[in-house]
């Protein structure tokens, strides 16, 4: 894809992450949703325990999903209003095609835990990378979902967790450059202190 440097920079800079509520059709089909999930396979491993894993929501599943996240929702919250219940209702519903990823951590004597829960964000950034390569836009969501046994116990079991709500699609909008950090507020040369 790559000729040169400048086609690597110019292509990391302008991977942009979009809102899932402004993710419109078409989405990757089976064959480059498939193609996205194995480039992201390309992530930091240390062991090679692959402390991750991909649940793809199919567009035929999500009025399920959610009825599913509303039932969820409602167990821990009983006082929830519609308005609540209507935004767990959208979440399952945003963009063409839905990834849960889930942070599956490995029994290992030598890899810490941290070190397995980096990989997984680095999957998940991968995800993101890979759709972009796709000309796709993702968004990578948590929220209350995210944090929800309930929910987690939909896609897998303890000791998993969700790591991202990976939505992909094709932007309504050109997506909009957020602010970005000072280079200089987060690289400094080391003192040798």
């Amino acid at each position: 894809m790559f000729n040169d440097l400048t086609s690597a920079a110019s292509y990391i800079a302008t991977r942009r992450s979009c809102r899932p509520r402004d993710m419109i059709a078409p989405g990757p089909d089976p064959a480059a949703l498939r193609d996205i999930v194995a480039n992201a396979l390309r992530t930091p491993d240390h062991g090679k325990l692959a402390p991750w894993r991909a649940v793809h929501v199919k567009s035929s599943q999500r009025p399920l999903l959610s009825e599913k996240l509303q039932t969820a929702y409602l167990a821990e919250k009983t006082d929830a209003g519609r308005l609540e219940l209507e935004a767990m209702d959208m979440f399952a519903r945003h963009a063409p095609e839905l990834l849960v990823i889930l942070h599956s951590p490995r029994e290992s004597s030598k890899i810490p835990a941290w070190e397995q829960e980096l990989s997984t964000g680095a999957f998940c950034m991968n995800i993101l990378h890979a759709a972009h390569v796709h000309e796709f836009v993702g968004g990578w969501i948590t929220g209350w979902p995210a944090y929800s046994d309930a929910v987690r116990d939909f896609f897998g079991a303890a000791p998993e967790r969700i790591a991202a709500f990976m939505y992909l699609g094709s932007p309504a909008k050109p997506p909009e450059e957020r602010p970005r950090p000072r280079l200089d507020d987060i690289l400094s040369e080391w003192d040798g202190g």
